[in-house]
């Protein structure tokens, strides 16, 4: 069967996920034929995505969420000016995307939550299957559970997982943990998209911290952290245009660009591990054992979420602010819960065929 991938740009637990899925796929004998990437302004598109996802790739403007002066926080208002003043712009992302799919005639349209494929499914109506994948879906279930208040972002939200979902035949939640479908939904719990470079990796117990920063203005708390705590030893990694890789400021920070390699053997052999609550990378410590400090991205409350929803799982601590010394206190009192989560994740490639290919 031929595979057609739509990808948010967005941070990198997305493409991640389209990495994994696409060695699942091609291992069981199938083929990715093209792959969509929403291109966004404010990030370049990782050389490790470009390198390992093993199909032609093509960046499209597609809605995404604006930030801050300082690129720590989301501004919804600013975000749906945006969207509404770019139509023109992602009318003709929707052209060409339809141009890509009359071309390569796949089986499967498969959206790592990308407005765009919604879109796009529900105007276009292609032949092909449709199937968004997201963590973000599972907010639809009964035993999800939300920050407290914030009902108008909520509500956002749901319509949001519905621009993604328009006209899905089926709808798969990746989830932290292993819940019952609701088949009257479409919606179907999956286990998370983790690789097998991931699965094959042999933590050990490091002395340095990881800090990933989808938004890099956080480098300033960084910083600071560094220079009230030299002792403690911090890799980093973000997106920062300009930047050396990697930017040694001392024996104990390190910044480096995005590579997926050096990330997951950095956080196989850290300590703990800071980051702004994406799902994804959340996945991966906890499958190699290792706690973790979420802090949700001021305003994406999607993120805010994630965290609810992980601290639930156990994977570490919510926080809301990007304190480091925070993660250190708590280091003594982590349970490590890879014992079970690896059962769980370790299903996905069975899971996935059974949804994809059957």
């Amino acid at each position: 069967m031929k595979y057609f991938f739509i990808v948010q740009g967005e941070g990198r637990g997305h493409m991640t996920q389209a990495i994994s899925l696409s060695q699942i796929l091609r291992e069981a004998g199938h083929e990715v034929v093209q792959v969509v990437i929403g291109k966004s302004k404010q990030r370049e598109l990782p050389q490790f995505f470009i390198d390992r996802i093993g199909a032609p790739i093509e960046a499209l403007e597609s809605p995404n969420f604006v930030t801050d002066k300082d690129h720590k926080s989301v501004k919804p208002l600013r975000t749906a000016v945006s969207v509404l003043t770019r139509i023109p712009v992602f009318a003709r992302s929707l052209n060409r995307l339809h141009e890509l799919v009359q071309t390569t005639q796949p089986d499967v349209i498969v959206n790592f939550y990308d407005f765009l494929g919604g879109i796009y499914n529900f105007l276009k109506r292609p032949t092909a299957r449709y199937v968004p994948v997201a963590h973000q879906f599972l907010i639809a279930h009964p035993e999800f559970d939300f920050p407290p208040g914030r009902r108008l972002d909520r509500a956002t939200l749901h319509f949001a997982n519905r621009v993604a979902a328009l006209g899905a035949e089926r709808i798969l939640a990746l989830s932290f943990q292993e819940f019952t479908d609701l088949p009257n939904k479409k919606i179907y719990v999956v286990p998370p998209l983790l690789r097998d470079e991931v699965k094959q990796l042999q933590p050990s117990p490091g002395d340095r911290l990881l800090i990933y920063m989808v938004n890099p203005g956080y480098g300033e708390e960084v910083d600071r952290f560094h220079e009230q705590s030299p002792a403690i030893a911090l890799d980093c990694f973000w997106d920062k245009k300009g930047k050396p890789n990697p930017w040694v400021r001392d024996d104990t920070l390190t910044y480096h660009q995005l590579d997926d390699r050096k990330f997951i053997e950095k956080m196989a052999e850290c300590r703990g591990y800071v980051t702004t609550a994406g799902f994804e990378s959340v996945c991966e410590a906890m499958y190699l054992g290792k706690p973790v400090m979420m802090v949700p991205v001021r305003g994406h409350y999607e993120q805010a979420c994630n965290a609810v929803d992980a601290e639930k799982a156990g994977a570490g601590i919510p926080h809301d602010k990007f304190e480091i010394q925070k993660l250190v206190d708590y280091l003594p009192h982590y349970t490590d819960t890879s014992s079970w989560f690896r059962d769980w994740a370790d299903q996905n490639k069975a899971i996935f065929l059974q949804h994809l290919a059957p």
